[in-house]
């Protein structure tokens, strides 16, 4: 069975849905599944795959992004040419993404069975207001393409029962959570752990964050809490529009020797830091975090998590099943910081969450049981659609 996947972008573009979608193209091939992928470019050049590589990728040209969804006028171009070349049996379109509405014009796309990964709303969000305006036009294409799926992946059972936009089409949305390969995180180098110990400085409970700087992560909640957390060090890993804002805010705290925004890190440093940190915090806002696949990799290096339980949020059901930390309140500062304080001083509970987490790694939120359940998914819509697998 041949899958082409439809995607924003792709590693090395570093995110979490970038990385689950690599983890999951090498993972099929051992449920019998041959597959390849169309992202975005990261710039305006475009790449076809080489004869030689293990999955094949397909890279459109990018130029730039329009209210955070890439801007790629030759995606049904490169759409068109990745069927033509490829032959899928099926299509596997990751949401929200623009390009994917694509599919909807080409011939030789709607020819094809698909499956829509929803792995999040377009949220009409109260911090960013032009998402609003821009949801009313991009809800119509939305609804054009899960009526025309033949099934719908959503990631948690909280996420697919507070999404509107999935409401009309339950009866055929299947939960499958995203998964983490843990190999591909591996322990880290002596080097890059010495490099971690020197942006973790003096001693003190160390709490890491990572992800884009950006409006809906709630970065500045998590800084406000650290001044209430005596010795608390924070760092805040990633880059984005909210670097200065945040700086400001620490600077008027005067965390400047207690918080840091180290920026972008490579991936062998992001190992160390998370080998290498007491808890990661996912302070996020709202439901834009639909899942927070950070909380898996917290999982891969035995580390306890604090997390927003966001309503609706997959993040929170995360948590919940694998037991590996605590939730606190979004937006607010003060109970998160009386969460700091108590792991503060609890390092045996800090232990036994982090041990639940490589429980849960194993038994719920690994790659190959996800890989499992979405190639069962792909028989059964093949299997539909008069083809034999």
């Amino acid at each position: 069975m041949r899958v082409l996947h439809v995607g924003k972008f792709y590693p090395p573009f570093a995110g979490g849905i970038e990385y689950f979608l690599a983890d999951l193209l090498h993972a099929l091939p051992a449920q019998g599944v041959t597959a390849a992928a169309l992202v975005h470019d990261e710039d305006s050049t475009g790449a076809r795959p080489a004869p030689n590589d293990a999955i094949a990728i397909y890279r459109a040209p990018c130029h730039g992004r329009l209210l955070y969804a890439p801007v790629s006028p030759g995606f049904p171009f490169w759409l068109k040419r990745a069927i033509n070349e490829f032959r899928p049996d099926l299509l596997h379109l990751h949401l929200p993404n623009t390009s994917a509405f694509a599919a909807l014009i080409l011939p030789a796309a709607r020819r094809l069975p698909w499956v829509i990964h929803w792995h999040a709303d377009v949220v009409a969000s109260t911090i960013d207001r032009r998402l609003a305006l821009a949801y009313r036009l991009y809800r119509p294409f939305e609804q054009r393409l899960l009526a025309a799926s033949r099934a719908v992946i959503a990631t948690s059972p909280a996420y697919l029962q507070s999404s509107p936009a999935l409401t009309p089409w339950r009866e055929r949305c299947e939960v499958i959570p995203l998964g983490l390969d843990p190999a591909r995180l591996p322990d880290p180098e002596p080097d890059a752990l010495a490099q971690a110990e020197a942006l973790w400085g003096k001693d003190g409970l160390r709490v890491l964050a990572i992800g884009r700087l950006t409006y809906y992560k709630g970065h500045d909640t998590l800084i406000r809490a650290a001044a209430e957390v005596p010795d608390a060090r924070v760092l805040i890993v990633g880059s984005g529009e909210r670097r200065e804002p945040l700086l400001g805010l620490i600077r008027s705290l005067g965390l400047e020797q207690r918080v840091s925004l180290p920026g972008f890190q490579p991936d062998a440093m992001l190992h160390a830091l998370l080998a290498s940190c007491d808890l990661l915090c996912l302070p996020s806002l709202e439901r834009t975090e639909a899942f927070g696949l950070v909380l898996l990799e917290a999982m891969r290096f035995g580390r306890p998590v604090v997390a927003s339980d966001i309503p609706g949020s997959g993040a929170g059901w995360v948590v919940r099943q694998a037991g590996h930390g605590v939730l606190t309140p979004p937006g607010d500062p003060a109970p998160l910081a009386q969460t700091l304080r108590r792991l503060q001083s609890d390092p045996a509970s800090r232990q036994r969450m982090g041990q639940a987490g490589r429980v849960a790694l194993r038994e719920q939120f690994g790659m190959e049981p996800v890989a499992k359940a979405v190639t069962d998914l792909y028989r059964r819509m093949v299997e539909k659609n008069g083809r034999s697998v």
